[in-house]
């Protein structure tokens, strides 16, 4: 008989936890289904507060506009390399280069000798003029170098140069004149010069012959 009794006790316990087991379960169901509500009517809330509402691409990025890179000094830049390119020296040695006939002359490789002798007849008309009469050696070689290349890119094709005989130099030594032979050696635009015949300085002076500019016609300045 107890035996019995038990069976039907652990039976009963047995309901009793399933009873639970589905109260419980329901309660749960009633929760979600009560947050569920709530969230479709946020939902609904919102949709009527702002319209209809599209979803996005999830592919679309944004474009972001890209930071300039930092400028580079480029004027700066070929300024200096100009600078460089135009920069004549005092330790030249011009000796080797010069033409020690019975008037002084210059012409670059390539130059024939004909144009030292036109050049010395004067057939291209002197254009243009410096004297550097007075200048210390480091005022002389800047005026010279921007004179030159001022001349060159105008289009000139002959100018004179006038440096003085040397005559009142410590010792009587022409020192700017043999700076002038060897910083127009130096000067690319340079072809050639030649000592000045007496009517345009003599000794004093040089009549030098430039390269063409780009565009100027083989003739200018004749």
């Amino acid at each position: 008989m107890s035996k019995k009794f038990n069976a039907l006790e652990d039976l009963k316990q047995v309901r009793q936890a399933i009873e639970a087991r589905a109260k419980e379960e329901a309660q749960r169901k009633a929760q979600e289904a009560k947050a569920a509500r709530r969230t479709q009517s946020d939902k609904d809330l919102f949709t009527r507060a702002v319209g209809e509402v599209r979803l996005l691409n999830s592919t679309t990025k944004a474009e972001l506009k890209k930071r300039p890179p930092p400028p580079l000094p480029i004027q700066k830049q070929r300024d200096e390399q100009a600078v460089l390119a135009e920069a004549i020296s005092d330790e030249f040695d011009v000796s080797t280069l010069l033409d020690t006939d019975e008037q002084l002359s210059y012409r670059r490789a390539g130059i024939g000798p004909d144009v030292v002798r036109k050049l010395r007849r004067i057939d291209w008309r002197i254009q243009r003029e410096i004297d550097l009469h007075g200048l210390r050696t480091d005022d002389a070689r800047q005026a010279l170098s921007t004179f030159i290349r001022k001349a060159h890119r105008e289009g000139l094709r002959c100018v004179r140069v006038v440096h003085g005989k040397g005559l009142g130099s410590p010792g009587k030594a022409p020192v700017l004149k043999s700076r002038v032979h060897s910083w127009l050696v130096q000067k690319q635009e340079v072809l050639a010069f030649v000592q000045a015949r007496p009517a345009e300085g003599g000794a004093g002076a040089l009549i030098v012959l430039l390269k063409p500019s780009p565009g100027s016609p083989p003739s200018a300045g004749q």
